[in-house]
């Protein structure tokens, strides 16, 4: 099938309420511009050389998120134009992206990663980190950057169940972290779960946000 054809599948798949962040790492300037023209305005990079340089080159209405591990020496380079940040796993690399916000003027949006997969080798955040983060006095400090969710990804496994209960413990989570600290404040809306293996599972599960990337363009090189 063709990007055109992959794109309107998963579009018509998707309720209206679920954001398309299509991950396009690795994948040449051509593919994306096919993707562009098929309406697809929303990017996901893993690594932040790939993504400066496709921003340079592409249209300046797409909303380039940045998905993959960021390392806190890296943060100054996408600090003047990244849309969302998915990957925030430490109240280091928070306090990074709030510096390097105030030297652009912004406010930069962030998820904060939680790992809820099996796997030792995911990053992200436990529930008893991120209370604790939310709670300290260096994050009440920080005015330019503003965690709008969450983001998780389940175990690399074929058991539907667990995945599920992985996207539901994720869900439950993110909801008590809207009655409480984000309480009255709408900006906290977004979890991001789902990829092209499981995000129909994970917008079952409640997702507002899947990253989809083989489904669209066909599996990646590494």
């Amino acid at each position: 099938m063709s990007i055109k054809q992959n794109i309107s599948t998963v579009i018509e798949l998707l309720p209206k309420h679920v954001t398309l962040v299509a991950v396009s790492k690795t994948k040449p300037i051509e593919l994306l511009e096919e993707a562009y023209n098929e309406g697809v305005r929303v990017f996901g990079e893993n690594k932040v050389q790939e993504l400066c340089h496709k921003q340079e080159i592409l249209s300046k209405d797409i909303q380039w998120h940045m998905i993959g591990h960021l390392q806190t020496n890296k943060v100054k380079y996408i600090a003047p134009f990244v849309s969302l940040i998915h990957s925030v796993d430490s109240i280091k690399l928070l306090q990074t992206i709030n510096k390097e916000a105030l030297k652009n003027d912004r406010v930069i949006d962030v998820l904060l990663q939680m790992h809820i997969a099996e796997e030792d080798t995911k990053f992200g955040m436990s529930i008893f980190e991120v209370e604790d983060m939310l709670n300290s006095q260096i994050f009440l400090k920080l005015q330019n950057v503003r965690i709008v969710g969450l983001m998780g990804m389940a175990t690399n496994t074929d058991s539907d169940i667990d995945i599920k209960n992985e996207f539901i413990s994720l869900r439950r989570f993110f909801e008590t972290l809207q009655r409480t600290f984000f309480k009255e404040k709408g900006y906290f809306n977004t979890l991001s779960m789902g990829m092209s293996s499981d995000y129909q599972l994970a917008i079952e599960c409640g997702s507002t946000m899947v990253r989809i990337g083989s489904t669209l363009f066909g599996k990646r090189s590494n």
